[in-house]
């Protein structure tokens, strides 16, 4: 089990790292992305809401 992906950010890393170095392409979708920037880093930052409206795509491809 401790092997096991247990988050989305781990998930594209094991992605990430499997691909690396075979000549690997990754792309990413998303409809209608909406982001909360930070004004700063810290507690007390403020956020404003970037948004992207239509479709970013997420796709793998390994040359091997």
């Amino acid at each position: 089990m401790a092997n096991e992906t247990q988050t989305w950010p781990d998930l594209a890393i094991g992605l990430y790292d499997k691909l690396t170095g075979r000549g690997a392409e990754i792309t990413y979708e998303m409809d209608d992305l909406n982001v909360q920037v930070p004004s700063h880093v810290g507690e007390d930052a403020t956020y404003t809401s970037w948004t992207v409206n239509g479709t970013i795509r997420v796709r793998t491809r390994d040359d091997k």
